[in-house]
């Protein structure tokens, strides 16, 4: 048996579960929203699991599920599709936080993935700059591999071969990167 329903379409199976297939409109839909969203959604998932790539993945994926069963969220007219799309990420990392928490015998110890306070749009802007500058000040081959690991959201496999340099290279460059970046900050009279 097979129905129309939200414009896709739906199947029984003899077992009784339900296929759902998708027309050629949703898959375009689904590719266009990826295209467009799915890099600063994988780098805000990144944030709300304190870098855990594996769970990252698994929360874009699940947004982007959500968003091809909820098209009516994604109009326009209700707002940006982006803010859906990270406040969709956010409840879900918010929902399987609880879940961990919650189950018996399990060590948790991970934050509550919540945001940090608002921070002024002045504050905001100076310290972009300040890392901007500090970031110019190192060597080109520290700051591509920070921009590529921690900017980009790479991993280091990922980075190595955009940057055309072994794995190994990349995490001693990102180390000694990281130290430079430590250093030209306490010059600027960053401290923390």
């Amino acid at each position: 048996m097979t129905a129309r329903i939200h414009g896709r379409t739906h199947r029984r199976t003899r077992a009784g579960s339900e296929e759902t297939a998708i027309s050629d409109h949703d898959a375009q839909l689904l590719r266009a929203l990826h295209d467009e969203h799915a890099e600063a959604l994988y780098a805000h998932a990144l944030r709300l699991v304190n870098g855990d790539r594996q769970r990252a993945e698994d929360l874009v994926q699940e947004t982007l599920l959500r968003a091809w069963r909820h098209p009516e969220s994604l109009d326009p007219k209700r707002g940006s599709v982006r803010s859906w799309l990270f406040t969709t990420a956010r409840n879900l990392a918010i929902d399987a936080w609880r879940r961990r928490s919650t189950r018996v015998g399990e060590v948790f110890t991970d934050d509550l993935p919540e945001p940090p306070e608002v921070i002024d749009e002045a504050e905001r802007a100076v310290e972009a700059w300040t890392v901007a500058e500090a970031l110019n000040r190192l060597s080109p081959t520290h700051r591509e591999v920070l921009v590529e690991c921690f900017y980009q959201g790479r991993s280091v496999a990922e980075a190595a071969s955009r940057l055309g340099v072994p794995p190994g290279t990349v995490k001693s460059r990102t180390h000694y990167a990281l130290r430079s970046l430590r250093l030209v900050l306490a010059e600027m009279g960053v401290t923390g």
